[in-house]
């Protein structure tokens, strides 16, 4: 869907808010592509942005919003490009990336672990605190609409 109906409805496919980041980020006047490939265990067709900021590249993942600001690295690695495009402002550049290999330095590879470990195991703790609260919230807002009657 069109970027201003997504932001007006605030519903849609990874799609339709990567299309939508991307170009609030491009308006913001950061370095951006939308890219659409393939993530998950069974590698089906998704659509992220990548931006830079201080020399970094960020990966943004529309799906992962209510997972907190912050992806693990190891995570990252999980996604795999089939084409890419970015603006400069008056013409679409499209790319093909190049098969990347997972090479961190041998040093790195701990921390990396734990950071994976850690990621996990609060979005674990998360999801058993949120889960049962939100279905007793819901229960209580039907039963008040019932008694309310």
């Amino acid at each position: 869907m069109p970027p201003e109906e997504f932001k007006r409805s605030r519903k849609g496919n990874c799609e339709d808010f990567a299309l939508y980041a991307w170009r609030e980020l491009l308006s913001l006047g950061y370095s951006a592509r939308f890219v659409g490939g393939k993530h998950g265990r069974y590698g089906e067709g998704h659509a992220w942005v990548t931006f830079e900021k201080d020399g970094k590249t960020f990966l943004l993942e529309p799906q992962a919003r209510s997972f907190g600001p912050r992806l693990a690295r190891l995570s990252t690695w999980a996604y795999k490009p089939d084409v890419s495009v970015d603006w400069d402002g008056e013409k679409a550049h499209f790319y093909s990336p190049s098969e990347r290999k997972l090479t961190p330095p041998v040093r790195q590879i701990p921390a990396l672990v734990l950071e994976s470990v850690y990621y996990y195991a609060r979005l674990m703790f998360r999801a058993a605190y949120v889960i049962p609260v939100g279905l007793a919230k819901r229960g209580f807002r039907r039963l008040q609409k019932v008694t309310n009657r």
